[in-house]
């Protein structure tokens, strides 16, 4: 057997895989059988070492630690684009066009401008060589071994490319990805990501390549820059660049005269809300590249290209106040307390202010008068503030510097955003905090008790840490307000119950900082019971299947506390599920391995739960959204209608329950 070729052509075959299912979103192949293919090459590449490729389809997982990121100089400039809010600017950039030109025709192309990190990608005989951030436009940081992690940044190219050319492109996060990663940190206490461009362009400058490729981050190439490419035109470079392997945006479209472009610019105004990504405007350019070179560049912008900014909903409305919001893990949150105002369709009285760097960054004063937009369209945020009505005798926001709630002096890490209370365990809301995470449906999922309750039985002193819900009786909980003697009993009751909850979801609800759900089953997996963990060392716990030093440090912290130690103790005592209890399950089958099944509505034979179990049960996966991966949708009554003409666009197959029965009984 001729080894080489045999890792050539594994290469070869997952490298179209990648493209069929990141770049065409038409995947050929299960991802049970790609990770199976994925595993073999690795096994043939740590066998023969010599046959090593660093763009190896096995190179995409990271793990390459750069501590400092080299400036390198961009073979070609990296121009900044002019902005149009108008029409007007348009016709009056047209006109400019034309002196220059002579009233030639022209066609122009029309992309979307999409809000992101800018790349700039070296490719050299069909490979990738290097990625450099923008930078100032003259030289930008290789930020090489991070781009490679992304799916849809191929690693050797297709076709008929040229010897070396460089591609450029932007580095997004979509609305999908970037609201998971929000929600993992707001389970474990962590303060969510204020906008996805920052966070997309913040991920590439991580150290560990190995975080980056657990971001679902995107990358979306739109220009091509080198010699002899032996291309005309901008939207011949884009169907270039699509044959070459690239995930070039479908949505650019050639106009053949001004009006058309405003027709795109109109459409695309309403529509670009039904997008996965963030979008601010237009990027309007002149398609041949002949007249590109003709009408030159300014010393800042080329001026054969505009960028047609969309208006963003945006108002202005009185700051009335800040407050300080204090979460469970002591991190502290600045609230713009504002005069209620109309925006994008609901009424805003509230925005975040991030950190202490923001609101020094745009001298925001209590009384001042301020404009808000939706950030993402998505979270209301402060822009700006207006200058013009200031008081004159206002003065600097003096950021908080002790707890709100229990007066302890804040803490800000070097390197940290945000300011902390270190007061764990005598800080009301962190203390609160912990218990209502403890009780989530996620984690303990306790009947009868809910965030008010806990702050309630707070307040009178009847509990103190979540180990002390397990004492409490129906005799105390009676005389607190709005406690009846059947809600008493369903609360005692749902304590109890909890302790069924097997140990992933346990190790979970204790709430250790940046152990989430996916964390907590990984380590329940790996090491059975609670005593195992509390016993691991930091590098035992790095060497966890997606365990980084972050999260290991993080555990270590937690069992170093002896106060944490005494409430897990406790826990034992009380006799909650602190150990894995492995199920014998004697239906399990393998019968959906490598099929993805996304389940709507409501169904007579299962509840929701129990169907996506079957699922699991029988080697399937659950997935939450439609998508091309989709295999099926297990649909009951009152589906989504969403999700039915997602599927419906998709072609992916609508089955009933009595459909899916029959799958795994066959």
């Amino acid at each position: 057997m001729d080894i080489s070729k045999t890792i050539q052509d594994l290469r070869d075959e997952l490298n179209q895989h990648n493209y069929n299912y990141y770049v065409l979103d038409t995947p050929t192949i299960s991802d049970f059988e790609f990770d199976q293919k994925l595993k073999q090459l690795q096994e043939l590449e740590n066998q023969h070492p010599e046959f090593y490729d660093d763009n190896s389809p096995t190179q995409r997982v990271g793990g390459t630690i750069t501590k400092n990121f080299n400036t390198v100089v961009h073979d070609y400039r990296m121009y900044s684009l002019d902005n149009s809010y108008s029409k007007e600017d348009l016709i009056d950039w047209e006109t400019r066009i034309q002196k220059v030109l002579g009233n030639v025709p022209l066609q122009y192309t029309c992309e979307l401008k999409y809000d992101g990190a800018s790349i700039s990608i070296t490719y050299e005989n069909g490979k990738l060589k290097r990625a450099v951030t923008r930078g100032d436009g003259f030289q930008g940081d290789d930020v090489t071994t991070n781009i490679k992690t992304i799916k849809s940044v191929p690693l050797k190219l297709k076709g008929d490319y040229p010897e070396r050319f460089d591609i450029r492109g932007e580095i997004i996060l979509p609305y999908e990805g970037f609201e998971k990663m929000n929600q993992e940190l707001i389970e474990i206490g962590e303060t969510p990501y204020s906008n996805p461009r920052n966070t997309a362009s913040g991920s590439l400058k991580l150290q560990d390549s190995s975080e980056v490729a657990k971001r679902p981050l995107e990358c979306l190439l739109y220009f091509i820059v080198g010699n002899n490419l032996n291309i005309d035109s901008q939207y011949h470079g884009l169907e270039a660049a699509r044959n070459w392997g690239f995930k070039v945006p479908k949505e650019a479209k050639l106009a053949n005269s001004i009006e058309e472009v405003f027709d795109y610019i109109n459409y695309w105004d309403t529509h670009r809300h039904s997008l996965p990504y963030e979008t601010d405007g237009v990027v309007i350019k002149v398609n041949s590249f002949h007249q590109q070179d003709e009408l030159g560049y300014t010393a800042k912008s080329p001026r054969w290209a505009m960028a047609y900014k969309f208006k963003a909903e945006q108002v202005s409305t009185v700051l009335n106040s800040i407050s300080y919001q204090v979460g469970r893990t002591g991190s502290i949150t600045p609230v713009a307390n504002l005069q209620p105002v109309q925006l994008a369709g609901t009424i805003v009285k509230r925005a975040s202010l991030h950190n202490a760097d923001q609101i020094e960054k745009l001298d925001i004063r209590i009384g001042d008068t301020v404009f808000v937009e939706k950030g993402g369209e998505i979270i209301p945020k402060i822009i700006g503030v207006d200058l013009t009505k200031r008081n004159k005798e206002s003065q600097p926001t003096i950021y908080v510097t002790h707890c709100p709630e229990c007066d302890s002096e804040l803490i800000r890490t070097e390197g940290e955003a945000n300011h902390y209370c270190p007061n764990f365990y005598g800080c009301p809301p962190q203390i609160i905090g912990r218990i209502q995470h403890f009780i989530s449906r996620k984690a303990m999922d306790i009947e009868g008790l809910g965030g008010e309750t806990v702050a309630l039985l707070f307040n009178n002193n009847l509990v103190k840490d979540y180990a002390d819900l397990y004492e409490l009786t129906v005799e105390q909980i009676l005389p607190l307000e709005r406690m009846a003697q059947k809600s008493a009993e369903n609360l005692v009751n749902g304590v109890q119950k909890s302790k069924e909850i097997p140990f992933e979801r346990v190790l979970y609800a204790i709430g250790i900082r940046y152990v989430g759900e996916t964390v907590a089953k990984k380590l329940a997996k790996h090491y059975k019971n609670i005593d195992a963990i509390q016993n691991a060392s930091l590098m035992d716990l790095i060497l966890v299947d997606e365990i980084g030093e972050k999260i290991a440090q993080s555990v270590i912290e937690f069992f170093e506390n002896q106060e944490n130690v005494k409430i897990i103790e406790r826990l034992k005592q009380f006799g909650v599920q602190l150990e894995l209890v492995e199920k014998f399950n004697p239906n399990a089958t393998d019968k959906l391995s490598g099929k993805t099944f996304v389940v709507s509505g409501v169904f007579e034979k299962f509840s929701r739960d129990d169907l996506k179990k079957a699922i699991e049960d029988n080697g399937g996966k659950v997935g939450s959204s439609i998508s091309a991966k989709t295999d099926f949708v297990v649909a009951g009554e009152n589906m989504g209608p969403a999700k039915l003409e997602k599927a419906n666009q998709l072609k992916v197959p609508i089955i009933s329950e009595n459909d899916f029965l029959a799958m795994i009984t066959d």
